[in-house]
């Protein structure tokens, strides 16, 4: 696999910049998408190790892999696909299940939205999770997989559905940092306080840091993006599916506080009609 081609399925905002951290580090690589790059759909069979990072958003009628799954049929057999998209609890197993002649691996992408190129080709973490089917057929590859991803501090390699929660799980500790520091900020107004020193005094210990503690953030208040929204709300489905009441009650109120601080300072309006609806 040292001399492999390596095919990138999906040029967006994960896809590029991985596969340019890729290239960066002198492999060959095959990029593939329906607009730029719709001409390699033939050159995907020829690669022996398949990354995708393709939508997979968040519905009313819940999660959606029917992109994901449509990207992976079309790679040959006994290829190794990579999925870095994010993609709810158990998916990666259900997709090794649906493809038994190529091998699935979860590897959930850390990319910062402003300094992306400089994560993808310098990691704080590289994790690998592998499917219960997988798993013995994967273990000779999985270091020489690891060997050949942009070089990370820190290693793992671990079943997928660990994988897919350590995404989550970050994601929505970020989303509730947020959630928090804007129930700070209307606590110091009541209060007249001062909340940039608050903030800055907060930010200086070194267990919190100050990462997600701008209140304005993107034009408004509130967890904005693409990936904090849909995977919050994925995040309490898993909770509603595990029978977790209590708890999700909790997420609950913290997803309806945060919707309230978008809708109010009209931030990332579309993103909350195409998860919700309204």
């Amino acid at each position: 696999m040292k001399n492999a081609k390596i095919g990138f399925i999906g040029q967006g905002f994960v896809g590029k910049n991985y596969a340019d951290a890729f290239e960066q580090l002198g492999h060959q690589v095959v990029r593939y998408d329906l607009a730029d790059y719709k001409h390699n759909q033939a050159l995907i069979a020829g690669c022996s190790l398949v990354f995708v990072a393709v939508p997979t958003p968040s519905t009313p009628r819940g999660f959606d892999d029917s992109i994901l799954i449509a990207a992976i049929n079309g790679v040959a057999p006994a290829t190794t696909v990579i999925i870095k998209s994010t993609v709810k609890l158990g998916t990666t197993d259900k997709i090794q299940k649906l493809f038994p002649d190529l091998t699935i691996v979860h590897s959930p992408e850390f990319l910062r939205e402003k300094h992306a190129a400089y994560d993808a080709g310098h990691p704080a973490r590289n994790i690998l999770g592998v499917t219960d089917d997988s798993d013995k057929r994967l273990a000779s590859l999985a270091q020489e997989i690891m060997s050949l991803l942009p070089p990370a501090p820190y290693e793992l390699i671990t079943t997928a559905r660990n994988a897919e929660l350590i995404k989550y799980a970050g994601n929505c500790f970020l989303y509730t940092k947020v959630i928090f520091m804007n129930i700070l900020f209307d606590l110091a107004q009541k209060y007249h306080l001062d909340y940039e020193i608050i903030k800055e005094a907060l930010s200086e210990d070194p267990r919190i840091g100050p990462s997600h503690t701008n209140i304005i953030d993107q034009s408004g208040r509130g967890a904005g993006g693409h990936c904090f929204i849909k995977d919050f709300e994925v995040f309490i489905n898993l909770l509603t599916e595990a029978g977790l009441n209590d708890q999700k009650n909790v997420a609950e109120r913290i997803r309806n506080l945060n919707l309230h601080y978008l809708r109010e300072s009209n931030k990332d309006l579309d993103l909350i009609q195409g998860i919700y609806g309204i």
